[in-house]
């Protein structure tokens, strides 16, 4: 029992300062996260109304991609073989990512239109045979109003085909 706890007591003595150092390499990760939320936060409250929404997408995840680097580095340094933990991340981000393509495509569609501006709300535009006045663009869906009537288009749609627009006051 004795040449046990002998054995136990070497082995963790070896294994503390890689053990520290991966605490404290997730620590430093975790700060820096900590960091990119406030600089952001300052960011998307002197940003214009319509880029707060997609800074704030840009902020999470930034905020989430350098936490899974921190654990993952720091279960490297600690002796922790990563490479399966690294194949299975990408395994996975490939099957989510077909998965959900659609809602994919429509969120980067988004993100495009709210940062190239091609219309705006109050405008009116025409795009596969619909037709409406702009009442609201999120990451997903343009809303459009006509007639008393909500139509919901996907932005996938609107940054796929061509878009007749009739800017507000014209």
């Amino acid at each position: 029992m004795e040449e046990f706890l002998t054995n136990l007591s070497s082995q963790v003595s070896k294994t503390m300062p890689a053990i520290f150092a991966g605490i404290s390499i997730f620590i430093g990760f975790w700060i820096c996260s900590v960091l990119l939320k406030s600089v952001m936060a300052r960011s998307i409250n002197h940003a214009p109304s319509d880029k707060k929404e997609v800074l704030n997408l840009l902020a999470k995840a930034g905020r989430i991609a350098l936490i899974v680097a921190g654990g993952i580095a720091g279960f490297g340094t600690m002796g922790i073989d990563v490479s399966s933990l690294v194949a299975g991340l990408g395994l996975t981000g490939f099957a989510l990512g077909f998965a959900f393509r659609d809602a994919l495509s429509n969120l980067l569609a988004g993100i495009m239109i709210m940062i190239y501006q091609p219309f705006t709300p109050n405008d009116t535009i025409e795009v596969s045979g619909l037709k409406g006045k702009v009442v609201e663009i999120d990451l997903r869906y343009t809303s459009l109003e006509n007639d008393g009537t909500r139509i919901l288009i996907p932005n996938s749609t609107l940054f796929k085909n061509p878009i007749t627009i009739r800017k507000q006051g014209t």
